[in-house]
């Protein structure tokens, strides 16, 4: 008896301090952004992991060890993850929260397939004032929150700045930057002539979004809008005109690398290729690190700007990574307080992942000592005012990239008259919106 009423009392001593199965709350959270267990897959310690996966796991990680009343499913998708997801929605097994793209969230708005987050937001403390422009109208339509913001993203101006300074193009330290078409292509001859290398690194080989950015920012920058409604693309204007022309001229100049896939670009900025790299704020740890390297093309020779405005407004076209809620006439009360309460955890380690290079999304990050103390965050903080999503009410947007890149590429390579791609580029993209 003494040793049956021991083992009863050991039992319930190992029970302590965490709940029973029973006891625990599910939470099923989806994400992209790769996976690195074999690195982090036991860290707790945000503040030592890099990258986006690290940062993310670690985090997640840290949830779940100051949550042991919930139990946290993590379900890693292969990006995007949105075709996994649909056929989840479809089978009526929704995760309780998912990464999504700002630009992929009308998509499944319109359709009733995820839930408004006002209530949600407040509940723990984050109101729309809080947000930056950007990370606000990324989640913005019909007035009301879709998802909580992650981070802002943008393509950016990545600068070799020992090249540039061969080029004669560093000024008290800092790169000097194109205002207008003329001085940019300016800049590139003489980069050109001095350095024997292009002004521009781009990936364009079976590489289509950054045909689409630059097309894009440059026709924002031109106070257009690509899309003057919800159901309606125009592309045959003069802005549209002067956006595939500047890169034309670029083309055909020879001031960009050309037939390079993504990784070939990535490895020619890296040994010197060439001066800017046309690429996303993902890039910046990578490359910040890169110059810390002794002996490297970009040793203590690492800027990164945003694009310089060349026409009537400071503009850049910008995403986001967001966490959605799926709809769930199922989900509990109990299920919805675990989504909040990962939600406010994820919200309080912006700064973190802010580590990533992308933009913060909360106006109070944006202005802190700590995120200005990190590398190049000062030059990049006007982009929280600056950046612009394209209009909220579109859908489709991501197979939409895909064709805009298409003929945005087919007339900067001279393959098509300018005014036949943006032709083609609208009657190809109305035929997906009037067909919603």
């Amino acid at each position: 008896m003494r040793f049956l009423a021991l083992l009863v009392c050991a039992l319930a001593l190992a029970s302590c301090g965490r709940p029973a199965e029973a006891d625990r709350t599910r939470l099923v959270v989806q994400r992209f952004f790769g996976a690195c267990e074999a690195q982090y897959g036991r860290s707790t310690d945000i503040s030592a992991a890099e990258g986006e996966c690290g940062i993310m796991t670690a985090a997640i990680n840290a949830f779940r060890a100051q949550n042991p009343d919930i139990e946290l499913v993590e379900n890693i998708v292969f990006w995007p993850g949105y075709d996994q997801l649909t056929a989840q929605l479809a089978a009526n097994d929704a995760p309780d929260l998912v990464t999504m793209h700002g630009s992929v969230i009308a998509d499944y708005q319109a359709r009733g397939l995820i839930e408004p987050v006002d209530a949600d937001l407040a509940a723990i403390g984050v109101a729309p004032v809080d947000l930056t422009d950007a990370a606000r109208a990324a989640v913005t339509i019909d007035g009301r929150l879709w998802g909580l913001p992650i981070d802002t993203w943008a393509p950016l101006f990545h600068i070799n700045l020992n090249l540039f300074r061969e080029a004669g193009l560093v000024r008290n330290g800092r790169p000097v930057l194109p205002s207008s078409r003329a001085e940019l292509i300016a800049q590139a001859r003489q980069f050109r002539e001095r350095t024997g290398k292009p002004y521009f690194v781009q990936g364009t080989a079976n590489e289509y979004a950054g045909f689409t950015r630059n097309f894009y920012t440059f026709v924002m920058q031109q106070g257009s809008n690509p899309y003057p409604g919800p159901r309606r693309a125009g592309f045959k204007t003069p802005a549209a005109a002067e956006a595939l022309d500047l890169f034309r001229q670029i083309h055909a100049e020879g001031h960009t690398t050309r037939n390079q896939d993504y990784s070939a670009a990535v490895a020619s900025f890296l040994n010197g290729g060439g001066g800017v790299f046309l690429v996303g704020t993902w890039m910046v740890g990578s490359f910040d690190e890169e110059a810390r390297r002794s002996g490297r093309p970009l040793s203590n020779g690492y800027a990164v700007m945003p694009y310089p405005r060349l026409y009537d407004q400071e503009a850049t076209f910008a995403d986001g990574h967001n966490w959605v809620m799926p709809a769930d006439e199922r989900r509990t009360p109990a299920e919805r307080e675990a989504a909040r309460r990962f939600l406010k955890f994820f919200a309080e380690q912006n700064l973190q992942w802010s580590r990533t290079g992308h933009l913060p999304v909360f106006r109070s990050v944006i202005d802190s000592p700590e995120w200005r103390a990190l590398p190049h965050r000062e030059a990049l903080a006007s982009l929280a005012d600056t950046a612009r999503p394209l209009r909220k009410d579109l859908r489709r947007q991501f197979p939409i990239e895909t064709i805009v890149g298409q003929e945005a590429a087919s007339a900067v390579s001279g393959a098509k008259p300018i005014p036949r791609a943006l032709s083609d580029m609208e009657t190809r993209v109305n035929a997906i919106l009037e067909n919603l």
